[in-house]
């Protein structure tokens, strides 16, 4: 029975998809809760930051505000402008949203906890990320509407200009671990914190300060920051999560503390600052591995 099993799982195409589809459930299912309740952790810190309470009236203490304003968002009338495209209409935040969500089947979140352990997974990041601009200016010209496809340009060419810099900063990456699979990088980074990448690296931990990849690429991943018991005692998947959850509120309190960019002044940190730097960091990682013999493979 148990040999029958297994071989409808591993060999069966029909077992293989209820695999695959049970992984993807059990993914997205706690992300996007881990989503709604971001929500309620922003709000909470800017209250604090602030001297406000933020949300405290739906449930105890408030931890009910996201289920709330996912009720809320499902009950609101769709509105369609009457000279919108009606399909791309709808179908263009579905690409932002997807695309979002796939990049998620690369992520190791503990040694063999991964959707899809490929070897390019820091290639299949970076293509996924740039579908997400298809969906901006999608959303901005199936409206039928100049200032909102003005507006999908401005978010489009922010989000470009920003994803130069991060192709550098995943080059510098694969220069230091020799390998573009995240399972392999979090490994290249093992024995403790003084061999996670931000130290070395720190210019483009700052440049590329997005969430999980942040902690895969810079902060070792599911690694615990020490290499010795109680501390590696505690699951790969509970630091992978206590480092995200730092990032995420660094995040809050920078939003919280600082004045925004205008577009011009982001536009330039984008051009005349993050590009120079991530160019040459690349070159000087480059030089640093091949001259003092540090080269990965070799």
């Amino acid at each position: 029975m148990n040999a029958d099993l297994a071989h409808f799982f591993t060999v069966n195409w029909l077992g293989q998809a209820l695999v695959i589809l049970a992984e993807c459930l059990l993914v997205t299912g706690p992300l996007l809760l881990a989503v709604a309740y971001m929500t309620y952790a922003d709000r909470k810190i800017w209250g604090a930051i602030q001297l406000r309470r933020g949300p405290n009236v739906v449930g105890p203490f408030g931890l009910l505000q996201p289920l709330a304003d996912g009720l809320k968002l499902m009950l609101k009338e769709t509105i369609i402008p009457s000279s919108a495209n009606l399909v791309l209409f709808l179908i263009a935040p579905l690409i932002t949203f997807v695309t979002a969500l796939i990049a998620w089947a690369v992520v190791p979140f503990d040694d063999g906890w991964v959707i899809a352990d490929i070897n390019v997974g820091i290639l299949y990041l970076f293509a996924i990320s740039s579908l997400g601009v298809y969906g901006i200016i999608i959303a901005g010209w199936a409206s039928n509407s100049k200032y909102a496809f003005l507006g999908a340009l401005r978010s489009a060419a922010q989000m470009v200009s920003y994803e130069v810099s991060i192709g550098f900063v995943l080059v510098s990456i694969l220069l230091c671990a020799g390998s573009l699979n995240l399972s392999k990088v979090v490994l290249a980074q093992s024995g403790g914190f003084w061999h996670w990448y931000f130290l070395p690296m720190l210019p483009m931990f700052v440049i590329f300060f997005v969430s999980a990849l942040g902690a895969i690429l810079f902060l070792g991943g599911w690694m615990s920051p020490l290499p010795f018991k109680p501390f590696t005692m505690v699951p790969g998947l509970i630091w992978f999560a206590l480092k995200i959850a730092f990032l995420l509120f660094v995040f809050s309190w920078s939003k919280g503390t600082l004045p925004r960019y205008r577009y011009d002044q982001l536009m330039r940190l984008g051009w005349k600052v993050f590009l120079p730097v991530s160019l040459g960091w690349v070159v000087l990682t480059a030089a640093v591995l091949q001259f003092g013999g540090w080269v990965p493979g070799k």
